[in-house]
């Protein structure tokens, strides 16, 4: 039970991680400031750190992790494009990201509850991985 929560939750993680440098990357060029565009550099480096840290755990368990949902991931390049295609601002790019980061920390809790008995290393990177999607929530803050 404590492997199978474990692969689980860590696979949730990798699909989290992997969905957030994705949404970054589609935000990126739209960026007007400086302040901005540092901000979404710092969390795609985080998500890409974590999401390193989340594959080696990963290995442990000889499991290859999961890509995003296709469905999931190709609405939110839509809207995404099709907001700022309407409306290119930072301002629009803060509100993307505030909703993308609200839907990862809701989606990450659910995950964390459900797989109990995951192991603490699994659960902590979760843990960091809620954190960081708070963190860059909270720092879209001034841009809205």
């Amino acid at each position: 039970m404590i492997e199978q929560d474990t692969i689980r939750l860590l696979r949730e993680c990798d699909s989290g991680a992997k969905m957030g440098v994705q949404s970054l990357n589609d935000v990126m060029d739209y960026a007007q400031s400086k302040e901005m565009k540092n901000t979404l550099l710092e969390a795609k480096t985080t998500h890409q750190d974590l999401s390193r840290d989340i594959h080696q755990h990963l290995d442990r368990f000889h499991d290859k992790g999961k890509a995003p949902s296709p469905m999931a991931s190709g609405m939110s390049w839509l809207k995404t494009h099709a907001e700022l295609a309407m409306k290119p601002s930072d301002q629009t790019i803060a509100d993307l990201m505030t909703d993308g980061c609200n839907m990862g920390v809701k989606s990450l809790s659910k995950y964390l509850n459900q797989y109990q008995a995951a192991d603490e290393k699994s659960k902590a990177l979760a843990a960091r991985l809620i954190h960081a999607e708070e963190k860059l929530s909270h720092d879209m803050r001034p841009f809205l």
